[in-house]
């Protein structure tokens, strides 16, 4: 090293640090799914059958009452297929969250209600499982800051049992052992199903909020 700090002639020079470019661009964040969807459509899609299949129902006669479950089978197809496209196409909003049950809730309830309205079906099997369709929802509700509890094969069969009994009694012409037998079925399940979702709540809820303890 000569005097003044200079290398002598042919050795290397140390790197200099290249100088500061420009701050590389930050990509935007990406939109979230708007509120106008295929899924909302059909969860609300669903919410306006319920009073087009009770007035069906109360109308009376063999065509009504097949008008009636023409429109109970398109609204539990609406259940299936929103859903699907929800989670298959990114579309899952806050409305979608909230709206999707409550029409489920309603469309299950509605004729549930009609059917022992007009006495053809027992008030105790409506308020069983209305019972726990509203407890299932509120323990929604209880434990949303800490989760959501995923959907069960339990779960997935009560839906199916529910739908296909009550299909049975609004459609004209099955025997009445086979709606009784399908309707018990679905019942006990529906019970069975609410108190392992009740469970599950319960050792959620026990569990700390989601994000607590991080970092600031």
């Amino acid at each position: 090293m000569l005097p003044g700090g200079e290398p002598p002639h042919g050795a290397a020079r140390p790197a200099q640090p290249a100088p500061p470019g420009p701050p590389a661009p930050s990509r935007p964040a990406l939109p979230g799914p708007g509120l106008v969807n295929v899924a909302n459509a059909l969860t609300v899609l669903r919410l306006v059958l319920v009073p087009v299949f009770v007035a069906c129902l109360l109308a009376g006669g063999t065509g009504w009452r097949v008008a009636a479950f023409v429109v109970f089978a398109v609204a539990s197809v609406t259940d299936l297929l929103d859903g699907r496209l929800a989670r298959s196409r990114g579309l899952i909003t806050d409305f979608g969250k909230i709206a999707d049950p409550i029409a489920d809730k309603a469309l299950t309830g509605a004729a549930l209600v009609t059917l022992s309205a007009l006495g053809e079906l027992a008030w105790w099997v409506t308020v069983v499982i209305l019972a726990r369709e509203i407890s299932v929802t509120l323990l929604r509700f209880w434990v949303i800051r800490r989760g959501v509890i995923a959907a069960s094969r339990g779960g997935k069969l009560k839906t199916l049992l529910q739908v296909v009994a009550i299909a049975l009694y609004v459609l004209p012409g099955p025997p009445a052992a086979v709606r009784e037998v399908v309707m018990a079925a679905a019942v006990a399940v529906t019970v069975v199903t609410g108190i392992d979702y009740g469970v599950r709540a319960v050792r959620l809820h026990r569990r700390p909020p989601a994000g607590a303890g991080a970092a600031p």
